[in-house]
């Protein structure tokens, strides 16, 4: 066993942070107890804040600020610099009952924009507010130095800036953990949903210190400041308008980089947009984060730092769920809303929860959009479930109600999704309040039939595949459950599979096995839904480790495809009616065959990029299950050019 280790650290170019490869095998697992392996004392869990004794909807709900573009060389570009700073916010309500709090507010990472008179942003961050055809350069400046919020857990493959490697049992407990491992911070914004060139789509490997210390991938293609702490990125603004958003994406330790705040909202626009003129704007529209936390007594955000399965992974945990909401960097707020129609553009930012989001009073909504930008076509709902990740761009008209009614948006979604715990319907049950006003709101606008010219015809709209890819979702399983989980049973540090040629279109085939629903999400490209259809799973996991063994596989070998078609069962499902729209990021259903069709080139048909997406450290794909991501459910993957005519 140690032998094999030394040779997957030779082909990776990595020392033993290449992830539990000691143990990670059932064959290591059914030799080794887990029992057996020496543990240290763990030191007293911290006293948690009931979320029951914090005051509901005493919050006011606030729209995160835009940040301002500063005029640069090029008068065509708007220019920004943005600062990963530590701060400190009032996310709590007043009247939150805390022990040893000095001033009742929590600290936080967050993205912050110096400006005339003060600092704009936090955690959300500000909000980017992007013209189309309208490029935006980025200098992102990395100003957190000292000790990472919560505890790194250097037995997963991650960033590593220290070159620590992975210490071996018996682990040190948390606190302290590993000084090596907890500082210095590596960060990398990435945007995600852009169509963006490699060099700026924020690479797991491409992260960058206080200190400029930098990962593998990191590229001399990227502007770095003389001050070695910042990159300059170009975004090219050059997809139809849409709900985009930007979170750190360093590898390995990507859910504690997001858990401490750093995400932010970045919206497209465009002057030509038909639609956008029958939609509300200006007040009546507000953009949404959800995001579940977990407070200490005295207001900190707490993160969980014994891992299930310790002996393996001492800190690292499947799934993170919080027993609180925050909404816009505050928890359980109330929202007055006018007698009118509102848009609300919604974005799941939390680790694992998945929401199934409703208004208490039944009243419906109206979806006229997703990841990607508006729907085919307007649908009218009552509920909906959105992933970690996913965006939906809603109606929500309140001029029935009158002046004093309150409705709540509440949630009934279980967790782990689908089959995990029901929501508390007195705590994560429920997201925010509104309270209606007697203001004459706006009145709503009759929508076109059709609303995505880029969506026109028989959905999926895409042309045929010219290729391919069955993909199996796979868990490692430990004594108490998850050890790691796996995209096609490769590790992240495997050789490049997936490389799919520019221009290209390819169906892929989401084989999934596994208990959850995993929200996939693929970089640089939007794709279209094409169905979904249950299969036998067991036979089919079965046939397949026939032929290709256990996972996890040496950093070599690419699994066999085993064809699904001879273990579906019942009909394939087309897409719902508001699901007929570009996604970025879609819900791969347990017991479900997922099939997407991607088409690498510009999702409004444009014959090609306004950049070279064959150059540059690549793209990636993975589960935005943040615990997942972490622990190995990412792959790399390379747009090739085409061949010669």
């Amino acid at each position: 066993m140690m032998r094999k280790m030394k040779t997957i650290q030779m082909k990776s170019n990595t020392t033993t942070s290449v992830s539990s490869i000691t143990l990670l095998t059932l064959a290591a697992l059914s030799v080794i107890s887990l029992l057996t392996l020496p543990v240290l004392a763990v030191p007293p869990a911290p006293v948690l804040l009931d979320p029951k004794t914090i005051p509901k909807f005493v919050n006011q709900l606030v729209k995160p600020p835009v940040y301002q573009p500063n005029t640069g060389p090029d008068p065509n570009t708007d220019y920004y610099t943005i600062y990963m700073r530590r701060g400190r916010q009032q996310i709590l309500p007043p009247g939150t009952i805390l022990v040893g709090s000095p001033d009742g507010k929590t600290d936080v990472w967050g993205y912050y924009q110096d400006v005339a008179g003060g600092t704009i942003g936090g955690s959300p961050g500000a909000t980017f507010e992007a013209v189309r055809s309208r490029p935006i350069s980025v200098t992102w400046a990395n100003q957190i130095a000292g000790d990472h919020m919560f505890a790194v857990d250097p037995t997963l493959h991650w960033a590593d800036p220290n070159n620590f490697g992975m210490p071996m049992p018996p682990f040190t407990p948390y606190p302290p953990g590993y000084p090596q491992a907890q500082s210095p911070v590596p960060l990398i914004p990435h945007l995600h949903g852009g169509e963006v060139q490699s060099y700026y789509d924020g690479h797991p490997e491409a992260w960058f210190t206080n200190g400029g210390i930098r990962g593998p991938a990191f590229d001399t293609s990227v502007v770095v400041t003389p001050d070695a702490y910042s990159a300059v990125f170009n975004y090219p603004n050059e997809q139809p308008p849409t709900t985009l958003w930007y979170h750190d994406h360093a590898l390995g330790i990507t859910r504690i980089n997001v858990m401490s705040g750093l995400a932010g909202f970045y919206l497209l626009r465009d002057s030509a947009d038909t639609v956008a003129p029958l939609l509300p704007s200006g007040t009546y529209e507000m953009p949404l984060v959800i995001q579940d936390r977990t407070f200490k007594i005295n207001g900190e955000f707490w993160f969980p730092d014994v891992g299930l399965n310790p002996p393996i992974h001492p800190y690292w945990m499947p799934e993170f769920f919080g027993n609180t909401i925050m909404v816009n960097g505050l928890v359980w707020p109330n929202m007055n809303v006018d007698r009118g129609q509102y848009r609300f553009r919604i974005l799941d930012g939390s680790n694992a929860r998945f929401y199934t989001l409703s208004f208490s009073n039944k009243m419906p909504f109206i979806q006229i959009g997703s990841d990607g930008g508006y729907l085919q076509a307007p649908v009218t709902l009552t509920e909906l479930t959105i992933a970690p990740g996913e965006r939906v761009d809603i109606l929500a008209d309140f001029s029935n109600l009158a002046p004093g009614t309150k409705v709540l948006l509440t949630n009934t979604a279980k967790a782990p999704f689908p089959k995990g715990a029901p929501a508390d319907p007195q705590t994560v049950g429920q997201i925010m309040q509104f309270t209606v006003t007697a203001n004459a709101g706006l009145t709503p606008a009759t929508l076109p039939p059709t609303l995505n010219p880029t969506l026109t015809g028989v959905f999926p709209t895409l042309p045929t595949p010219t290729k391919t890819r069955t993909l199996l979702l796979w868990e490692v399983m430990g004594a108490a459950g998850p050890l790691e989980i796996l995209l096609n049973g490769q590790k992240w540090a495997a050789d490049v599979s997936e490389l799919p040629v520019l221009r290209s279109t390819e169906e892929w085939v989401i084989v999934n096995p596994t208990a959850d629903t995993h929200p996939i999400h693929l970089h640089l490209v939007q794709f279209q839904l094409v169905s979904r259809q249950s299969f036998q799973t067991k036979k089919y996991v079965t046939d397949w480790t026939l032929i290709n063994g256990l996972p996890p596989f040496p950093l070599d070998k690419i699994p066999t495809e085993l064809p699904v078609a001879p273990y579906l069962q019942g009909k394939a499902v087309g897409p719902a009616p508001n699901e007929m729209g570009w996604k970025d990021t879609i819900q791969v259903h347990p017991g479900e065959v997922t099939v997407i069709r991607a088409r690498w080139a510009p999702i409004d048909g444009s014959p090609s990029y306004p950049f070279v997406a064959t150059e540059g450290p690549g793209y990636v794909w993975h589960c935005h299950i943040l615990d997942h991501e972490d622990n190995e459910m990412m792959r790399p993957y390379k747009v090739l050019p085409p061949p010669p005519p």
